[in-house]
């Protein structure tokens, strides 16, 4: 096996999905090793995808602390570069063969990557974290008509119950008594749009190009422009003290260069609306880290409207394994 497949989460996943795809860009795999059957690479998608949306989860309680430490591009360019840093150390070599249309395909998934994580940042400075998370699940509606009129993609009829049932959940997670938003939840809305994006762009590049360096290239692009952004307008003055030392490990290496490689790896074998699907699991974490670290309330109407996120998830799943 070679040294890609030390990092930590990635070589099983890799090996499972990656290196079984015929004709694809496949780690070093043992020759002697059979072909995954299908469900089982299916299961492998979906469980790694949980384990990204449940690492997100986390970051909602995370980013709003060191917020108040940091400024928001300043902290983003942080993050990115940790987190390309990571990646470049261990598959910085596949960058050798790629092209400049698939480096093209990178930075224009990075600008969807950029915009979401930029007003995801800024809205966290006035919006909790529970609201961010539900807002930013809002993706999961947008994704199937964003996937349509892209990439031509009809949803699945249990897709499409799905994406109802989880928007009806999200609506009762996220929208005040008075069915307004606050201007933070305006700008989380603007972010919703753009993971919805981001998800489609990688659903059409991944399955194309190599997974992994289209995660370098994404990553790369969006350090070096909040680094651009951040010495403009924020010129910050970083004091490092140990906790924000270990903030910034966690986000830069493990809820950014681990799940994006895993995301862009198993989203070759998944479509962008079935990824939206299990993405909104997201914002279930994001309360249950919320209230377990910053004690925000939910009421009963929540747990109604999570609910109902999970019965969105498990009607696509088996309207899906019955065809």
């Amino acid at each position: 096996m070679e040294r890609s497949s030390r990092f930590v989460g990635v070589g099983y996943l890799v090996s499972e999905l990656e290196g079984q795809q015929a004709g694809g860009t496949a780690l070093a795999v043992p020759t002697e090793s059979k072909p995954a059957p299908a469900w089982r690479r299916q299961l492998v998608a979906d469980l790694g995808l949980l384990l990204v949306t449940a690492i997100w989860g986390t970051t909602f309680v995370v980013v709003k602390e060191v917020l108040q430490t940091l400024p928001p591009f300043t902290f983003i360019a942080l993050r990115f570069t940790l987190g390309t840093a990571t990646l470049a150390a261990v598959f910085g070599g596949r960058l050798r063969s790629l092209t400049w249309p698939e480096a093209r395909a990178g930075i224009l998934v990075g600008v969807f990557l950029f915009a979401g994580f930029a007003f995801q940042t800024l809205g966290l400075q006035v919006t909790p974290a529970s609201t961010a998370g539900f807002i930013t699940g809002l993706s999961v509606v947008l994704v199937p008509v964003a996937a349509y009129f892209w990439l031509r993609q009809r949803p699945s009829t249990g897709a499409v119950v799905g994406v109802c049932a989880a928007a009806a959940g999200l609506g009762l997670l996220s929208i005040r008594d008075d069915l307004s938003l606050a201007p933070g939840d305006v700008l989380v809305l603007l972010c919703a749009i753009a993971f919805a994006l981001h998800i489609v762009a990688v659903g059409k590049f991944a399955p194309r190009m190599d997974a992994l360096a289209l995660t370098l290239v994404q990553l790369g692009f969006v350090g070096v422009v909040s680094w651009a952004v951040a010495l403009t307008a924020e010129r910050p003055a970083v004091v490092l003290t140990p906790p924000l030392v270990g903030t910034l490990l966690f986000v830069g290496v493990v809820a950014t260069a681990l799940v994006f490689c895993i995301q862009n790896v198993a989203q070759r074998f998944t479509s962008p609306t079935h990824t939206a699907l299990i993405f909104t699991m997201e914002p279930v974490f994001a309360a249950f880290f919320a209230y377990v670290w910053l004690a925000e309330q939910l009421g009963g109407r929540a747990a109604v409207g999570a609910v109902l996120i999970l019965a969105g998830m498990l009607a696509a799943e088996l309207r899906r394994n019955q065809r």
